[in-house]
């Protein structure tokens, strides 16, 4: 096809190269120029397109961004540039279905004042555009325009409640690669990211989570965090990644300790990793006149391979992520000069390096160890790696250690390899044979490196290791009890630890794109509010000014921020600079703060009509009292139930309700309420009283009748996407 007298194929490489290059956007070394408030408008008015229908949902613009990524997509044997669509939808607050955040609940960040916007930063699976605005009719299914107000093919009538709903649908879609949330203030969530493994056919979880954080730092994000419940091989990702790595998968890029369930702290967390990486494989290996298990054998395989002793836990499993790295990666790359030589199952960026003459030089020295050795005597895999230690660079060794069993020595002598099956170390001999016809060894290749170093075998393996080792739920019985019970516990603190949160720290980065003005984080306190209004702590708001501004300036900008940023201050007014009562408005700021970078205003929101109630908290209206015998003073995600005595929330697992048994139509506490009833959970037809988790639907939620408590609006009824999926 031709266009404007170009092929098509030309033209579409000619466009993709006016794109950002996704993989390095934004560069390095761009910083946000102000607070995300201000950042996140200029970032779109530069980069971004706002499509024509945008005018249809005000409280719902849609941007875009296009991206080229690399060479990757070949069309009749030409390569071009695949392409992906980064959506910004700016969501106006107060007309969303949803006000209230449950991730800033959950996170410890409820306490925050309702924000105005909510920008979603989303990539599709198929790499097109939300903002395309294409959607399927809910009666026929055919395509159609957002903007057509009649489905052409059945004449249904499309409403503009159709038309919103399509597009919420969008931001539920649990298949984006990415969606990240981040709300005016600059404080964010990570929702998704789904790399390879979660369907994306270009981008990995590695090449995301490097944008989404270059991303982050240029808009100026304050906060992000992330509920990890990410699985990888199947296995609890968190779990093994905090064992082989001491931190989630998402510390690569500095995210770190949020808040975890049950009340646990930061150092509960790292005593729980350390406790658990520690742990000795010789409790499992040594179990005295026993019969060896497979997880003996197989731990002691392991240790063979490895060229430095597997002491713990951490010891294996990082060797065997390792193992499964190489396959992948080995399997994956294509080798020409590899594929003729006889190490096939190799690294071929290790084989190519090494001549013929160099592994044949190889071989023989080991060959001429195995013959030194008398009898039917076999020699162990460490062994005959260090006798010839000295021949050639450890990886030469053990590529040829991989390929030497089978092979025909000068002296008509083949050698054998087998795994013990008392120590399960690698072991080789040679023993005397004929050849076949063909020229292979009959017999004496069963036990192959190929195959036992496969991708498919080391997951295996690892899934077993993870079971027996690491999962709280499988692991196996050994002694002592005191060291199991240890693990079991840790393991499941672990698990218990999802809340994780970067704090991106824009206020050191404006000191270098401003240097000369004046960078203050302002406080704000409210006059003449009720009790109930004054619960309402807002963070500070970075405010940039001019390095002559006054404090008149600095009440201005300040009244204007947080009008900008918080519902309940649309109507905020600041009167005075708290600490400074009486001081001249004139006075610059900079001869009168010094070196202080931190201030507090003080004002009031004219003309009070409930809006600042109703926006006051990110946790909502309802007022409850969370007090659980594990700690926890606050909802955290996990399922809880109240009593029907005193209405205080705890969780179901603290009350001896297991999270797979049903909840009791009526609960009585034992803390509270232990003098008038004794810890009754009476299983009869009436009402329940539970808080659900986030990944519960709405209907599993019942409704609540009488009792002492409440339960707060957006707790059964939350529209919160699940949490992350698959991370790479």
């Amino acid at each position: 096809m031709v266009v404007n007298g170009r092929p098509m194929k030309r033209m579409k490489r000619r466009v993709t190269a006016d794109l950002y290059d996704f993989l390095a956007f934004p560069g390095a070394g761009d910083f946000a120029a102000g607070p995300f408030r201000t950042s996140v408008k200029s970032f779109l008015t530069k980069h971004a397109l706002l499509p024509p229908p945008a005018s249809l949902l005000p409280h719902l613009l849609t941007w875009q961004i296009w991206f080229r990524v690399g060479e990757t997509v070949f069309d009749g044997g030409e390569s071009s540039p695949a392409a992906v669509c980064l959506d910004v939808v700016e969501e106006d607050v107060a007309r969303s279905r949803s006000v209230y955040c449950d991730q800033c609940r959950v996170v410890g960040w409820s306490g925050n004042p309702v924000c105005t916007k909510r920008y979603h930063f989303i990539i599709k699976a198929d790499g097109n555009s939300i903002g395309g605005y294409y959607k399927s009719c809910t009666s026929c299914g055919d395509v159609l325009h957002l903007s057509d107000s009649r489905c052409k093919s059945c004449n249904k009538l499309m409403t503009a409640d159709d038309t919103e709903d399509w597009v919420y649908n969008q931001l539920e879609d649990t298949t984006h690669l990415l969606h990240g949330v981040v709300h005016a203030n600059g404080y964010g969530h990570l929702l998704r990211v789904n790399g390879r493994e979660g369907g994306s056919r270009i981008l990995s979880g590695c090449h995301i989570m490097d944008f989404w954080d270059r991303l982050c730092k240029i808009l100026g994000v304050r906060k992000v965090s992330v509920m990890d419940v990410s699985k990888k091989h199947g296995l609890e990702f968190r779990l093994l990644h905090a064992i082989t790595q001491g931190h989630p998968w998402y510390g690569e890029w500095g995210y770190e300790f949020g808040a975890g369930s049950f009340a646990l702290t930061l150092d509960a967390y790292k005593t729980a990793i350390e406790t658990l990486s520690t742990l000795p494989l010789s409790i499992f290996v040594s179990q005295g006149r026993k019969p060896r298990t497979h997880l003996q054998d197989l731990i002691s395989y392991y240790q063979s391979l490895s060229e430095r002793e597997l002491v713990n836990a951490r010891d294996l499993f990082c060797f065997l992520m390792s193992l499964i790295h190489d396959a992948r990666k080995s399997s994956t790359m294509v080798n020409d000069v590899t594929s003729k030589k006889r190490g096939q199952s190799c690294t071929p960026g290790i084989l190519c390096a090494w001549t013929r003459n160099d592994i044949e030089r190889v071989e023989e020295a080991m060959f001429r160890v195995l013959r030194a050795v008398t009898g039917s005597n076999w020699v162990s895999w460490r062994a005959l790696r260090g006798a010839v230690c000295k021949v050639a660079p450890p990886e030469l060794l053990d590529c040829c250690l991989k390929e030497l069993g089978g092979k025909l020595t000068p002296y008509g002598v083949l050698v054998q390899v087998r795994c013990n099956p008392d120590s399960g170390a690698v072991e080789y001999r040679l023993d005397p044979g004929s050849l076949p016809s063909d020229g292979v060894a009959a017999g004496c290749n069963d036990f192959s490196f190929s195959n036992c170093r496969s991708e498919q075998y080391l997951l295996q393996d690892l899934g077993f290791l993870y079971e027996a080792i690491l999962n709280p739920q499988s692991m196996w019985m050994y002694g002592p009890q005191a060291t199991r019970d240890l693990a079991i516990s840790s393991a499941a603190k672990l698990l218990d630890c999802k809340q994780f949160v970067k704090d991106y720290k824009p206020e050191k980065m404006l000191s270098i794109t401003n240097p000369f003005g004046v960078n203050l984080s302002c406080l704000v306190e409210l006059m003449e509010l009720s009790e109930e209004e004054g619960d309402a702590k807002p963070p500070p708001e970075l405010i940039v000014l001019s390095p002559n501004a006054a404090i008149s300036d600095l009440k201005y900008e300040a009244s204007r921020a947080f009008q900008e940023v918080y519902l309940m201050f649309k109507r905020f007014k600041a009167e005075e600079l708290v600490g400074y009562a009486g001081v001249d408005e004139s006075t610059q700021l900079k001869l009168l703060l010094g070196s202080t970078e931190t201030v507090e205003v003080r004002g009031r929101c004219l003309g009070k009509n409930g809006v600042v109630s109703r926006f006051r908290m990110e946790r909502g209206l309802e007022r409850w009292t969370v007090d659980c015998s594990c700690g926890a003073k606050d909802d955290d995600g996990e399922r809880m139930l109240a009593c029907d005595g005193c209405g205080v929330w705890q969780h179901t697992r603290c009350a001896e309700i297991p999270d797979s048994a049903a909840v009791p139509a009526r609960f009585i506490c034992w803390r509270r309420c232990g003098s008038s009833a004794t810890g009754q959970m009476l299983l009869t037809p009436g009402s329940t009283r539970l808080l659900h988790c986030k990944d519960e639907t709405p209907a599993m939620a019942v409704s609540v009748v009488g009792g002492a408590g409440s339960v707060p609006p957006g707790f059964v009824k939350s529209l919160t996407p699940p949490p992350p999926s698959s991370v790479r």
